[in-house]
């Protein structure tokens, strides 16, 4: 995220990690980077934390309020730790536990917070893909996560803010009035509304051919794309942003990857295509409402706007959208 978040104040963020995980803190740095969550990197007690803030009404995938979404990244969160430190999965990179032993915090009335190792690695991405020899150690990670017992959540097929979207298409014949953005993002809606309609139509019956197979479901990590693997210093990868692990078909992270990670597995074509689509779905359904909603011109919401235009009318064969907000 480009800017701080509105609604608490990095004053704020300081005294929860300096209350909830006892770090006497010398220093803060807001880094704008992550598409999803707000980032500080921490300096306390001679070490360096990287320190993450969500906004609990951005994440509906979640749940449908507060204390649900707070709740489900909570169970996210523990269930990385239960992959890491139970599982033996040393590449998962988890949020460390609370003076109270609790992987996630409340900051404020609608954000929580959670602090990290802070990790000096590099993202192993080349463009839009890995970097040449991390897409097979990526796989053999992905096929150690898929085989691990059932620690995480199930998660929900379709979209979480699919009627939202569906409201978007219905009111394309009256004014956004959510800030100065919203007319701009009424109007690339209404040029792509036939393509978006056959995107809904195509993932309906996609999700109704591969629900019919009954396939068992693993833990998936959800976007285990090139932006979430770091390469650390001494070699090894670590996975990052575990917000959305949950129980589903592998392909719900096989489609991400390349063909050096999926070598010698079997993949579910209709299920590779279904969770392409709705990746794509949750990212024009994110930036509308990001837009939809009441905002001011920020470099985040011209980042929603210019986003959104690069998504809609349809999907361009095989792309991941422009990002997410996830």
């Amino acid at each position: 995220m480009r800017a701080p978040p509105d609604g608490v104040s990095e004053r704020e963020v300081v005294a929860a990690v300096a209350e909830g995980w006892g770090l006497d803190v010398a220093g803060a740095e807001y880094a704008p980077v992550g598409g999803g969550s707000y980032h500080w990197r921490v300096d306390g007690d001679g070490r360096r934390w990287f320190v993450t803030v969500d906004d609990l009404d951005r994440k509906g995938w979640l749940g449908a309020d507060r204390e649900a979404v707070f709740a489900g990244l909570r169970a996210a969160f523990d269930a990385a730790l239960g992959l890491r430190d139970g599982c033996g999965l040393e590449f998962v990179l988890g949020p460390v536990p609370s003076l109270d032993g609790e992987s996630l915090r409340w900051v404020g009335p609608r954000h929580s917070v959670a602090v990290f190792p802070l990790v000096e690695g590099s993202v192993v991405s080349s463009g839009q893909g890995l970097t040449p020899g991390a897409g097979g150690e990526l796989g053999r990670m992905l096929a150690r996560l898929h085989a691990t017992p059932p620690v995480a959540r199930p998660c929900a097929l379709q979209p979480p803010e699919r009627g939202d979207l569906e409201r978007a298409m219905d009111e394309l014949d009256r004014e956004w009035a959510g800030g100065p953005l919203a007319e701009p993002a009424r109007a690339l809606l209404a040029r792509g509304a036939a393509g978006v309609r056959r995107l809904l139509e195509t993932f309906d019956d996609l999700a109704a051919r591969v629900a019919a197979r009954g396939v068992e479901p693993v833990v998936t990590h959800g976007e285990p794309h090139a932006g979430n693997v770091l390469r650390t210093p001494g070699g090894g990868l670590l996975l990052i942003d575990w917000d959305t692990v949950g129980l589903g078909p592998p392909e719900r992270d096989l489609w991400l990857v390349d063909a050096d990670a999926r070598s010698g597995r079997d993949v579910d074509p209709d299920a590779m295509r279904l969770y392409e689509l709705r990746w794509w779905l949750n990212d024009i359904s994110s930036y509308l409402a990001v837009l939809r909603r009441p905002h001011i011109r920020t470099a985040d919401t011209e980042h929603a706007l210019r986003v959104l235009g690069t998504l809609t009318p349809s999907p361009r064969g095989g792309g991941q959208g422009g990002g997410t907000l996830r």
